[in-house]
């Protein structure tokens, strides 16, 4: 079957905002009502523009002819009123057009101007027809767009420099101190400097996944999956680790779960990423649970803990880039790795939380 290309008119301007409708189906937008509204109002514009100039010219003529000395006595007196009020009318019309239409599309091209000089705080004001309104709100869209997708690159530029900069300062602070003699070069301190450089390592493979999960470049390798499966081998990789903080680590799945099409490495790091922040906030004798269920088409899993709990205000940051705990050493990156990888499948990703009274991560998954 042929497919027809769609008609200039009816494809979406450069300027109007990615996922938006084009032309709007709302009624704030109105653009086929407002679009007809707007030919009617010029047609009728240019109509009243075209009569009132040709009576001008009409009474102009007549007030020349007037003038000549053969002329009738009416003809030189009544005729130069009305050329006068025609000639007002005509320019006064002109003006309140110009000034209609030329003052939003200045304002327009103006802020457009210092967009393009870097001021991404510029912003018009949504006046005129109702077309110029459109375009004036979709320009202020588009500006404030670009002015927090420009704040994020500022602030992610400054926490990388961060984050690199603590291991790199300890690990030359380390082989300062060897050369200097400041440290015995023994296997002890040896570590500590290798600790830093997985650390920072860590820190690196976390950006670059960060990097492809935000581009949309990341690869998922995808086979059936046996879910219970996968939580309760992540959950035996924690077991030492919750015995020795003596925490109770839980796992609980029905025995129907049906497989799923996932990647097992990237899910298998989500569930690592959160098992491990739940062991670190939850004292001793506390409880850590995984549970696995099927609610309709969709999977979910949730991670469960009965730690110190996330604070009201940190709580709608948790998935931020390099935000980070109380008493976190990690890079900041991992809940915001998991969000995204979560993501990538087709699912979504959540966090309930009371403070004191612990903490509840729970994700969906699509099971077709």
């Amino acid at each position: 079957m042929r497919i027809r290309p769609r008609p200039p008119w009816r494809c979406a301007p450069p300027w109007w905002p990615a996922g938006e409708a084009w032309p709007p189906r709302t009624r704030a937008h109105g653009w086929r009502r407002g679009r007809a509204r707007f030919v009617r109002r010029i047609g009728f514009l240019l109509a009243a523009l075209l009569i009132l100039s040709g009576l001008g010219i009409v009474s102009l003529v007549s007030a020349l002819v007037g003038t000549l000395p053969f002329a009738p006595l009416s003809h030189r007196i009544v005729p130069v009123p009305l050329a006068i009020l025609a000639a007002v009318a005509v320019y006064s019309l002109l003006f309140a057009v110009l000034r209609r239409f030329g003052s939003p599309l200045g304002a327009i091209v103006e802020a457009a101007n210092r967009v393009a000089d870097g001021d991404l705080s510029t912003r018009v004001p949504e006046y005129g027809p109702p077309s110029l309104r459109i375009v004036g709100r979709a320009f202020n869209s588009m500006a404030a767009r670009l002015e927090s997708h420009e704040q994020q690159r500022r602030h992610l530029m400054a926490d990388i420099a961060h984050e690199l900069r603590t291991p790199l300062s300890v690990i030359q602070g380390r082989l300062e101190g060897f050369l200097d003699g400041v440290y015995p070069r023994d296997d002890a301190k040896l570590a500590e400097v290798l600790e830093e450089t997985k650390l920072l390592g860590r820190l690196v493979d976390d950006l670059r996944t960060l990097a492809d999960a935000e581009s949309g470049t990341l690869a998922l390798h995808k086979e059936t999956t046996d879910v219970a499966v996968l939580v309760h081998d992540v959950v035996n990789a924690f077991s030492g680790d919750a015995d020795r903080r003596q925490i109770a680590l839980r796992s609980e799945a029905p025995s129907d779960l049906p497989a799923i099409t996932v990647d097992p490495m990237r899910l298998r790091e989500v569930l690592a990423n959160l098992l491990s922040n739940a062991l670190r906030y939850t004292p001793a004798g506390g409880t850590v649970s995984i549970a696995s269920s099927r609610q309709g088409d969709r999977m979910v899993v949730s991670v469960a803990d009965t730690g110190t709990g996330i604070a009201p205000h940190d709580l709608p940051k948790i998935f931020d880039r390099f935000h980070k705990g109380t008493g976190s050493r990690g890079s900041g990156l991992g809940l915001t790795i998991a969000k995204d990888l979560v993501r990538a499948h087709g699912g979504e990703i959540s966090a309930d939380s009371r403070l004191g009274h612990g903490t509840t991560v729970t994700l969906t998954l699509p099971v077709g």
